[in-house]
């Protein structure tokens, strides 16, 4: 066994060693020369365990990202994948699965397109060909959700068993692949419908686009898959599998088969209020309500005021003698009418939501008043939100650099 061990190190150790090589200008035909003369024979483990070893020596994420194409593709021939292992139907990984074959199809179905459409005379009328391709296209946008699953779902679990380089690495390529997707949707709107004005983005951004979603398929497939079964725990993928609707299914649905484990609630910290979504202390939870940029006032299905917010830029002055007081009480008698209408509304189940915005001492206030109700649609009171929409308001262009709008607060 400790003969085995070593020998994997050492194979990490050469692929790691060559790698480098690679990084550092080498051609890649040269390095793949070089691991077929050394290496021989890896598996996904030990390319995995190759780029964690190279991150943990500091070699910046963005680096690996840009070479991992070409790791790809000097190991690819390498690489000794084991037989699929089998899930049942409608199991995380087989839904993954079932996306990507469909992935492959829509593919398969934009090349065909683009292809055809490259072999027309240059005036020729490619209307039909380019509906097909902008059809296909369409289609593939629906690998964001299949991507999303991915980055919420499943890359929390493997970083908790700490394997935290292939999540990175994955997550950058996914923002490339979606820039490309959003350049060849652009350049797909023009109107122009002659061949020859779509022949170079046919075979540059086209082609670009479709062999970057390939590769991500190639990698989850013989890479992160396979690497997460046999990392993650069936509570794990219970996990993973009551979370992954909110962000959709990606061409198919999932199949029925699969029934995931009941996974317990974890303890709360000592002194924490334990909630479905995490853990937090009454001190966490008392500063991050006093952070919000905009102020909470909470009242129960009796009409009393039961909870308010404390941020330090309140738009309406609360004291905590409020608290345990008729909310008709909090206004004045003019507007005692407006307030029984809405409790009354959101009581009965006739409404949800109603807003406001006023202009006061100064500010442009949005204020919010929500129902608030259980899983059973039972109504439990009443959320305030109110916020100075001023600055959001003045808001103009982007800003997509670092930035602060006011001066650095000394540590104290």
């Amino acid at each position: 066994m400790s003969e085995i061990i070593d020998n994997r190190a050492q194979r990490v150790r050469q692929l790691k060693e060559i790698i480098k090589h690679l990084h550092a200008g080498k051609p890649a035909g040269e390095v793949k020369a070089q691991l077929e003369q050394v290496v021989r024979a890896t598996d996904y483990s030990e390319v995995v365990a190759m780029e964690q070893e190279l991150l943990a020596e500091g070699m910046p994420v963005e680096e690996l990202r840009s070479m991992c194409d070409l790791h790809s593709q000097v190991t690819r021939d390498l690489l000794v994948a084991p037989p699929p292992r089998t899930v049942p139907p409608g199991h995380p990984v087989d839904t993954f699965r079932r996306e990507n074959e469909a992935l492959r199809g829509v593919l398969l179905r934009m090349r065909i397109a683009r292809k055809d459409i490259e072999a027309m005379p240059e005036a020729a009328d490619c209307s039909r060909k380019l509906f097909e391709w902008r059809q296909a296209y369409n289609e593939l946008m629906d690998v964001e959700k299949h991507y999303q699953r991915k980055e919420h779902c499943l890359f929390p679990a493997l970083e908790a068993h700490g394997i935290t380089g292939p999540p990175k690495v994955m997550w950058a390529k996914h923002d490339d692949t979606r820039a490309l997707l959003k350049e060849l949707g652009n350049a797909l709107k023009q109107p122009e419908t002659r061949a020859g004005a779509w022949k170079l983005l046919s075979a540059t951004a086209g082609a670009v686009a479709e062999d970057s979603v390939e590769e991500m398929i190639y990698k989850e497939e013989n890479i992160l898959l396979p690497m997460a079964l046999g990392a993650l725990t069936e509570e794990d993928w219970a996990v993973i599998f009551h979370a992954s609707p909110r962000y959709g299914w990606c061409l198919v649905e999932p199949q029925t088969g699969y029934t995931p484990p009941d996974t317990a609630t974890p303890a709360p910290a000592s002194g924490g209020i334990q909630l479905p979504t995490g853990n937090v202390s009454i001190e966490q939870l008392t500063a991050l309500f006093n952070t919000l940029p905009f102020d909470l006032t909470f009242v129960d299905a009796g009409d009393r005021v039961a909870f308010f917010s404390e941020g330090p830029q309140r738009v309406f002055a609360r004291s905590r003698a409020v608290l345990g007081r008729k909310v008709q009480h909090c206004h004045p008698p003019k507007s005692v009418d407006v307030v029984d209408r809405i409790v009354g509304d959101f009581r009965a189940g006739r409404q949800n939501v109603a807003e406001f915005w006023i202009n006061f001492l100064g500010r442009f206030v949005h204020i919010r008043y929500l129902a608030v109700r259980d899983e059973q649609g039972q109504y439990l009171g009443t959320l305030e939100v109110t916020q100075d929409i001023g600055p959001i308001r003045a808001l103009e262009g982007e800003r997509r650099l670092l930035e602060y709008d006011s001066p650095e607060v000394s540590a104290s």
